[in-house]
C-alpha cells in the first residue's frame, strides 16, 4: 500500500529517509514533493542520500531508494577492452581528460543527448540552472574527456568532501563515457574516497562493477565521508597507476 506523499515547504526539512516509499510501491524510494530547488536544498538532501528526480512539468520530486546502487571504487571492473582503449588515446596528444574545464557544456550535453527509450529528459532547464550554481560554489563537477578540440564524453557529479555522487553522462565516441568514469575512479582510489553513488540499478552500472547496498549501510558511509575536506577536482587528472592496481576482467 502507497502513502500519501508528503509536500515540502520551501522552509520545511526533508523528511527523514525511512519515510520514502518501499520497494514493493508504484514508485520504490519516492519520498517527499515541493517546489524549492535551491543550492541549500540540494546540500541538505545529498548530506542525507536524498537526490532530485523529476519531469518537466512536475514539481520537485525527491527520493532515496532501498536498496541503492553503489560503485565500490576497488571493484571497478577495467575491463582488458576499455583499458587497451585508454592507453590508446593518452598516448595521442589530440586526446586529453580533465576535471571542471566546461561544467557547463557537460550537463548541457547530458540533458539533450538522445538516449535509447527516452522521449525526453529528466534534466529540466531548473536542474541545469542549479547544478550550475553548485559547480560554482564548489561542489558539483565534471569529468571531461576531450579529443581535436572539442568535449565528446563527459560526466557530472556532487561532490561532498568524500562522498561522490554520480549524476549523469554522455558520449560521442565508443566507450567515451566509461573513459570519464575511469578517470573519476582513479582519482577516487587515489584520494582514498571509497565509494561513489549511481543511485538506480541498471545493467550498463552493473557491468561496470556497480551493485547494491542497503541504505543503513549506505547513509553511514556518506555520514562518514563528510568529514573529510573537499578536494580541488579543477587540478585532478588521471591516474593510471591506480586503475592498473584494480583487477581487469576480460
Amino acid at each position: 500500500m502507497t502513502s500519501t506523499l508528503p509536500w515540502i515547504g520551501q522552509d520545511e526539512p526533508l523528511p527523514p529517509v525511512t519515510q520514502a516509499w518501499a520497494s514493493t510501491s508504484s514508485a520504490p524510494g519516492l519520498l517527499a514533493a515541493g517546489k524549492d530547488l535551491s543550492v541549500q536544498r540540494l546540500l541538505e538532501a545529498y548530506s542525507c542520500g536524498i537526490f532530485p528526480w523529476f519531469s518537466p512539468g512536475q514539481p520537485v520530486l525527491w527520493w532515496s531508494p532501498d536498496p541503492r546502487m553503489v560503485l565500490n571504487v576497488h571493484r571497478f571492473r577495467f575491463h582488458r577492452s576499455l583499458r587497451q582503449r585508454l592507453k590508446h588515446w593518452m598516448l595521442s596528444p589530440r586526446f586529453s581528460i580533465c576535471f571542471d574545464r566546461d561544467f557547463f557544456q557537460v550537463i548541457q550535453r547530458c540533458a539533450h543527448i538522445p538516449r535509447s527509450g527516452q522521449n525526453g529528459t529528466w534534466i529540466a532547464p531548473e536542474m541545469m540552472t542549479v547544478y550550475e550554481d553548485l559547480h560554482k560554489q564548489g561542489h558539483a563537477h565534471s569529468a571531461e574527456v576531450w579529443l581535436d578540440g572539442q568535449m565528446v564524453a563527459g560526466l557530472y557529479f556532487v561532490a561532498l568532501g568524500h562522498a561522490v555522487f554520480g549524476e549523469s553522462m554522455f558520449t560521442t565516441i565508443t566507450d567515451g563515457s566509461k573513459m570519464a568514469l575511469a578517470c573519476l575512479v582513479s582519482v577516487c582510489l587515489k584520494h582514498g574516497i571509497k565509494a561513489i553513488d549511481c543511485q538506480q540499478n541498471t545493467r550498463h552500472l552493473a557491468f561496470l562493477g556497480a551493485s547494491e547496498m542497503n541504505r543503513t549501510d549506505f547513509l553511514q558511509g556518506i555520514t562518514r565521508d563528510l568529514q573529510f575536506s573537499d578536494i580541488d577536482w579543477a587540478l585532478q587528472s588521471l591516474y593510471w597507476d591506480a586503475l592498473m592496481a584494480l583487477d581487469t576482467p576480460a
